[in-house]
């Protein structure tokens, strides 16, 4: 097994405030034109036992309570959970997704640059950037499902609208907030070395695993990538985002990976 590498911490972000806003508004977008094409009693083949009624009630769900943390308040689990039922209930289940989606981001835009909140990633940027950030990717993958559902099964890389910086920046919240944490599941026996390198960016990364959390670094072109890895992951951007989110079919070593890693 390779030994554990360097212990620089990935850049919080690279792209900017305006950029997450527009993906959120993209990924919102979509979601309803795909939630609509395929109905909402459809299942979602990336999200089983989920019907699309499901995804855009909990994406809804999702959008007002964190356009509530944005906003100063802290919701009781109750009204969270009021949130989502809400959205089952509502005459026109899409039209509410779009109004808190647009909320969302107008409480975004009007929040103070150095808000005070809630925000549960490592290296997160701060308050006001890390839930427009969030919200953009979750609210990305979220559209997929829907796109899934739409088509009857996972998605390719070329069927979805992001594309190779979102993407990378996706792959940088995944590898440097949710997997460091030690809540996370990456985990195995004995010290290994997984890379992700996309194609078409100049930017990777290499994640230090084993017993403990993990440490992710984000490496520059300038960078020579290890000639040992224990995992090489290669593709274009949007490819690895999805496969590194389970909304594509991975290909054998791939499962081999989550087999070992995810579980």
């Amino acid at each position: 097994m390779a030994r554990r590498r360097g212990q620089t911490r990935p850049v919080p972000t690279q792209l900017d405030l305006t950029r997450h806003l527009d993906g959120l508004h993209e990924a919102a977008a979509a979601l309803v034109v795909h939630a609509g094409r395929a109905g909402l009693d459809a299942a979602v083949p990336t999200c089983p036992g989920w019907t699309v009624l499901d995804l855009v009630a909990h994406q809804g769900m999702v959008h007002r309570w964190a356009g509530a943390l944005v906003r100063g308040e802290r919701p009781s689990e109750a009204e969270v959970s009021g949130y989502e039922d809400a959205g089952k209930a509502a005459p026109d289940p899409l039209s509410w997704l779009e109004d808190g989606a647009t909320e969302l981001a107008r409480a975004i835009t009007a929040a103070p640059e150095d808000l005070s909140t809630f925000v549960f990633l490592n290296d997160a940027p701060p308050a006001r950037r890390f839930w427009a950030r969030r919200q953009c990717h979750e609210t990305s993958m979220h559209a997929v499902d829907a796109l899934s559902a739409s088509l009857g099964r996972a998605p390719e890389a070329d069927e979805v609208w992001l594309d190779a910086e979102l993407a990378g920046d996706g792959i940088d919240e995944l590898l440097g907030g949710f997997l460091t944490r030690p809540r996370s599941r990456l985990r195995c026996d004995d010290e290994a070395l997984l890379v992700v390198r996309p194609d078409d960016l100049p930017d990777w990364w290499e994640v230090s695993m084993g017993p403990r959390p993990a440490v992710t670094t984000r490496r520059t072109a300038d960078d020579e990538p290890p000639d040992d890895p224990d995992w090489e992951l290669t593709g274009g951007a949007v490819e690895l985002f999805l496969r590194l989110w389970n909304r594509t079919h991975p290909p054998e070593e791939w499962r081999r990976l989550t087999a070992v890693t995810w579980s």
